[in-house]
């Protein structure tokens, strides 16, 4: 079945979007450090501070993703039901920056943005309630 391979792939897809996102706001705060940027008044380095806050909590969000689909893939079994909640957080999260990102970012950055969807939705999808209950799947459950 192609359930181990998809969750390997939404684990490298995560993981390198994590990496990416932790990257992209190391950079911004590096450039609002350095140009003593601030937003009405506040302080540059607070400015700053919350952009690397944000990369990295943004960051370890998509890694537990990554780690959730990861597992799902060795085991070869459904996540439980705080990972897939949080591989659903992330497919919504996704949508909607995808949906907000199309106006100012363009049509590329709503596609990645959808891959990133897709690979989040792809484990509880694949795996679906009979394997999270541990049934097989239904051609199997009809035999029994």
């Amino acid at each position: 079945m192609a359930r181990r391979p998809a969750a390997f792939a939404a684990a490298l897809v995560l993981l390198v979007e994590a990496v990416g996102l932790v990257v992209i706001h190391g950079i911004l705060a590096t450039f609002v450090d350095g140009q003593s940027m601030s937003l009405d008044g506040l302080d540059p380095a607070a400015t700053a501070a919350g952009t690397w806050a944000a990369g990295a909590a943004t960051g370890l969000f998509l890694a537990g993703c990554a780690l959730v689909s990861l597992l799902a893939g060795i085991r070869d079994r459904a996540p439980g039901r705080p990972g897939r909640a949080l591989l659903i957080a992330a497919a919504v999260v996704h949508g909607v920056l995808g949906a907000v990102a199309v106006g100012p970012v363009g049509w590329t950055a709503f596609a990645v943005l959808m891959v990133g969807m897709g690979a989040a939705l792809a484990v509880p999808v694949l795996y679906g309630k009979r394997a999270a209950e541990g049934r097989g799947t239904a051609p199997e459950a009809l035999s029994a």
